[in-house]
């Protein structure tokens, strides 16, 4: 057995790639357009791990997606979870919970599935702005 890719329902295609692919970094692997089903795939990995894909599906027909937080989270490994985070804070993305432990931060995608980030090895030092912030909403 083999693990594939995880599928992630998304209302608004563009948003979403400015979040997972602009924000959080992932790059598009490749698309499928499908109109005769009236839908899109498109698959991204985070750089240098291809094997651990996201599917973004997009309905060409508008639906209402709810529950999210029932999903669980995707998590992903960062090299330095504080400049990580500082780059998501720069383009705007919440940071739902701070990683105030320098190990653990959350982020939601812009149709609320929830994004862990670990840092990659050992926890950093705790460190301002961020050993300080409160969390924001749901994670």
């Amino acid at each position: 057995m083999k693990y594939l890719h995880t599928m992630v329902r998304v209302t608004d295609l563009d948003a979403s790639l400015r979040f997972y692919c602009d924000a959080l970094g992932l790059r598009e692997l490749r698309r499928h357009e499908n109109p005769g089903g009236r839908f899109t795939l498109v698959f991204l990995a985070a750089p240098g791990d291809e094997a651990a894909q996201v599917e973004l599906t997009w309905n060409w027909d508008p639906e209402v997606y709810t529950g999210g937080r029932n999903f669980g989270h995707l998590a992903y490994a960062v090299d330095d979870i504080y400049a990580t985070c500082a780059r998501l804070a720069d383009a705007g993305v919440v940071i739902n919970r701070p990683p105030r432990d320098g190990r653990m931060a959350f982020i939601r995608s812009p149709d609320g599935i929830s994004v862990e980030l670990l840092q990659r090895g050992d926890a950093l030092a705790p460190a301002a702005p961020w050993k300080d912030l409160p969390n924001i909403g749901t994670w």
